[in-house]
């Protein structure tokens, strides 16, 4: 979920941080925020978090919960695929809260490794616009439930030198959220999704910077309720932080999501495929602490408003809250 969704801790010249694997970031929403409803699982530049790149070899447990805002529209001159019919334009309002759980198991042979599970809950609203003969009716639907479940049943990282790192995590959103065809707003997307993805982390102590990518491939399978069959879709998130002394750090986000080939079906073949992009920007700050000064304790708050989108929904209200807990 990200995506994003899972956190880890390093300890660079000493002092421990804490930070947020990928997977547990790749973040998603119900049938409001699938590529057949025109956002998909992943939502841009919200699986990039400080550290993102470094698994501890230390084994630790680790919590984190996060929390998504979005509120986004399609206008009215693009037909859009949702609950097997075509919407003249579409808005979705989503909130959705992940709490995630990780267990880093240890370094061996040079490698740490790590699994992870994480438990989301989505609240949405969706509204769409249909025809009907000759005349077009408005209709809208909220649903509030537990969403899909995210495993991470593998993730590797490597240590190249103290200040680059690299993971690499093998992700799973099973369709384990309550589905009902043909309604708008569901708390699952119905499809199982298989989501491969590589992180880096590059760290400039003596100027306190720091450099984090992510980058994914998400594989869908077919939902059997619509017979629609997503794309895969390919993100890329990147981040430039600036840390200080006193634990607050600030930077720039910059997020794309990209679809691979045509989406497939009775709905996406007169929607030419549906294909769809987007690319997002936007700042965000960090703090770091120790919570009764032993537990590595990290919060994040961002803005990442789209920039351009085509085929997804596009949000200037999109923001995401994170805090990490290393025990």
């Amino acid at each position: 979920m990200r995506s994003q969704l899972s956190p880890r801790q390093r300890r660079p010249h000493g002092r421990l941080r804490t930070l947020v694997v990928a997977a547990a970031a790749l973040l998603g929403a119900g049938s409001a925020s699938a590529t057949e409803g025109a956002l998909g699982r992943p939502v841009a530049g919200t699986s990039v978090l400080s550290g993102v790149g470094i698994v501890p070899t230390e084994p630790v447990w680790i919590a984190s919960l996060e929390t998504l805002y979005l509120d986004g529209s399609i206008s009215s001159n693009r037909q859009v695929p949702i609950a097997g019919q075509r919407s003249l334009g579409l808005e979705g309002e989503l909130s959705l809260t992940l709490a995630s759980l990780l267990k880093v198991w240890g370094s061996y042979g040079g490698w740490a490794f790590a699994s992870g599970i994480t438990l989301p809950y989505v609240w949405e609203k969706v509204s769409g616009t249909f025809a009907v003969g000759q005349l077009t009716r408005t209709t809208s639907d909220r649903a509030s439930n537990l969403y899909d479940m995210l495993f991470t049943p593998i993730e590797a990282g490597y240590h190249f030198s103290e200040t680059d790192h690299i993971a690499l995590s093998f992700n799973i959103w099973a369709p384990t959220g309550n589905y009902e065809a043909g309604a708008l707003a569901n708390p699952s997307l119905n499809n199982w999704t298989f989501v491969p993805q590589i992180a880096y982390t590059k760290l400039v102590p003596k100027y306190g910077l720091e450099f984090d990518a992510v980058m994914g491939v998400q594989f869908y399978t077919k939902n059997n309720a619509t017979n629609y069959q997503n794309a895969p879709l390919f993100t890329l998130d990147v981040m430039g932080l600036k840390k200080f002394a006193n634990g607050f750090g600030m930077g720039v986000v910059m997020g794309t999501v990209q679809q691979l080939g045509h989406d497939t079906g009775p709905t996406a073949d007169r929607l030419d495929g549906f294909v769809g992009h987007d690319f997002t920007v936007g700042p965000i700050v960090t703090y770091e602490t120790k919570l009764g000064g032993k537990a590595p304790l990290s919060a994040s708050l961002r803005w990442v408003p789209s920039v351009t989108s085509t085929n997804r929904l596009k949000s200037t209200k999109t923001f995401m809250a994170t805090a990490t807990l290393v025990f």
